[in-house]
């Protein structure tokens, strides 16, 4: 692999490492960066560990100094994986990992790998967003020694890549997709012509989200009458079509719609409900096409989460596909975590969770293994608060598993 040094700017750089470089740096300097973390302390080992494959270690340096390191190695003849990456606390949120990783996906694609691999903590969103721009796709999680983690993976081949939409049921397959999946070749169909709405009447104030957008409140029949006629422009996914109409009525719940309007226009929507006694639950998001790319999202979400706030609910949960990276990435950054998976109508779903209040976010991160029940959340829990982590060494005694926040 390339063994250049990267200047990262800033005066940082990163160079290559050995092997047992690596393992000193992180026998000197893990206490610090994973420290606060809440693993299971295993026995020694009673067998050796098995045969390493090809193996790549990067150092992240300030001028001279070792501040942290991206470790990866060799897991088949396919596949590469980012084991272990770190940044001591003092360097963290200066952008180091995310400036790092196009140098690193480089190197592998230059090695021969078609797959990179990673785990991360479920509630990790500073190692998690970098990862999925990146390419990055959510595939499992895993419940191990360290707490709930999330696997990640990046295909260099694009045809995998889209596979993996396929899988997810956010893309319908076509071409050499089809092909290698073993389906009859299709051509991709043609896209449905978006018909023109006017934007009807609300039922409150409309919020500014800028560049000639708003959010109107709706009544839900005025939406659902739009989304009819506006849902095969707005999707590409592909869901169960049930052969059947359903036989009971939906429950009789709270909800909250509103439409998203640009020069009088219908060009989105967002539809809440009540989920339970706490919960509100985010069912249909959409763009249509000709408004995407511009943020919207990311700056309808405020005002949508702040008014299910101010309706009395403690949580928002959401569910989207787990390969629609365009949404996960701005719900993680709102504060949004990755809860769950779970395949339904349309496909495999990633459940997403945003908790208003700190207890709430506090247990998350215990689950995680992202930090021991201190405080209320141990009382909240049953447990005697555990000691605040001290800067000795985690529990685990490895480096791994790519853990820390280094974004």
């Amino acid at each position: 692999m390339d063994r250049t040094v990267i200047d990262l700017g800033g005066g940082f750089t990163a160079r290559r490492l050995s092997l047992d470089q690596y393992r000193e740096a992180c026998a000197r300097l893990e206490g610090r960066i994973f420290g606060g973390g809440w693993g299971y302390a295993f026995d020694p080992p009673h067998k050796p560990p098995p045969p390493l494959g090809e193996s790549c270690s990067w150092g992240l340096f300030a001028g001279d100094e070792l501040i942290g390191w991206s470790h990866a190695h060799q897991r088949d003849e396919r596949t590469v994986y980012m084991a272990d990456s770190g940044v001591l606390p003092e360097h963290q949120g200066r952008g180091l990992y995310t400036r790092l990783l196009p140098h690193l996906l480089a190197a592998f694609r230059a090695a021969g790998y078609t797959l990179v691999q990673s785990h991360h903590r479920a509630t990790n969103n500073r190692v998690l967003i970098p990862k999925l721009r990146a390419g990055f796709c959510l595939q499992g999680l895993n419940l191990y020694e360290g707490g709930l983690n999330v696997s990640l993976t990046l295909s260099l081949d694009p045809v995998y890549h889209d596979a993996m939409h396929v899988r997810s049921g956010f893309r319908a397959p076509h071409g050499d997709t089809a092909r290698r999946l073993g389906l009859p070749p299709t051509p991709p169909a043609e896209r449905t012509p978006v018909p023109s709405i006017p934007m009807p009447g609300g039922q409150g104030e409309d919020t500014d989200l800028g560049g000639g957008y708003v959010l109107r409140p709706v009544p839900y029949e005025v939406y659902y009458g739009i989304y009819t006629r506006l849902e095969a422009a707005a999707y590409d996914s592909v869901s169960l079509d049930w052969p059947t109409p359903p036989r009971l009525e939906p429950p009789e719940v709270p909800r909250y719609v509103w439409l998203v309007g640009h020069a009088g226009e219908v060009a989105g929507w967002q539809y809440s409900r009540q989920w339970d006694a706490r919960t509100a639950y985010m069912v249909n998001t959409a763009l249509l096409p000709a408004h995407r790319g511009r943020g919207l999202y990311t700056r309808l979400l405020p005002a949508v989460l702040g008014a299910l706030q101010a309706g009395g609910y403690d949580r928002v949960r959401s569910h989207h596909h787990a390969t629609n990276t365009a949404v996960l990435v701005p719900k993680l950054r709102h504060g949004f975590c990755i809860q769950g998976l779970t395949v339904d109508d349309h496909g495999v779903m990633a459940v997403l969770m945003h908790s208003f209040g700190p207890l709430y976010r506090a247990y998350m991160e215990v689950r995680s293994g992202m930090q021991p029940p201190l405080g209320a959340v141990a009382r909240a829990l049953g447990l005697t608060p555990a000691a605040r982590p001290g800067t000795g060494a985690p529990a685990d005694p490895s480096c791994g598993p790519d853990g820390a926040s280094p974004a």
